[in-house]
């Protein structure tokens, strides 16, 4: 079974890798690419800043906490643990994929990159539901940079997914523990407060 799986895996990532364009290779790279998109997270910051105030101070620990656990529960963890060679390191692939932009790290089940956008559109998702409702488009923007890593090569679309499911319920977790820690400081700072008067 989990060889079918990982057969059908490699044979949908030669399709998709095989879709290309010349023109498309820097674009696919510029996307990829952390740097890039620093003023976009400034500008989420600052949305979650000016909407909650001094309560986003909760929220942008929030978001620390769910980038540092889908990045480490990927890195860290899954891609050391399984062991599975990115499609640019398997010698079964060369001079057949397209690999625009080098290779990366030696392993790459699951892909941080999805992890990480997936996690961070899943907790925006859920911390803009009732003030920010807009934020759904997020998963848009992860779906795009997630293909990259398909496009360039360093990741099979399983590995995407996957990471793509450990960001979501990262961000998820991360959301509900966030919204008990707060309504629990909250509680008890207000019964301190009385307590004192």
């Amino acid at each position: 079974m989990i060889d079918s799986i990982a057969h059908w895996d490699e044979q949908l990532f030669l399709f998709l890798n095989q879709i290309y364009a010349s023109w498309l290779d820097p674009v696919m790279l510029l996307i990829t690419g952390k740097y890039i998109w620093i003023p976009f997270y400034i500008f989420l910051l600052f949305l979650l800043v000016r909407v909650y105030k001094m309560d986003s101070i909760w929220y942008i620990l929030g978001l620390i906490l769910v980038i540092l656990l889908a990045d480490q529960f990927t890195s860290a963890f899954m891609k050391p643990f399984f062991e599975r060679l990115r499609p640019c390191h398997d010698p079964r692939w060369q001079g057949i994929i397209l690999n625009y932009s080098g290779c990366g790290g030696l392993y790459g089940f699951a892909s941080s990159h999805a992890a990480n956008t997936f996690g961070l559109a899943a907790y925006f998702q859920k911390v803009g539901a009732k003030k920010i409702p807009n934020f759904s488009w997020l998963f848009l923007w992860a779906a795009i940079v997630s293909y990259t890593r398909i496009y360039l090569g360093v990741h099979y679309p399983g590995d995407v997914l996957v990471g793509a499911l450990v960001g979501i319920l990262s961000g998820w977790l991360v959301y509900w523990i966030i919204i008990k820690v707060k309504a629990f400081w909250t509680e008890n700072t207000s019964k301190n407060r009385l307590s004192n008067l």
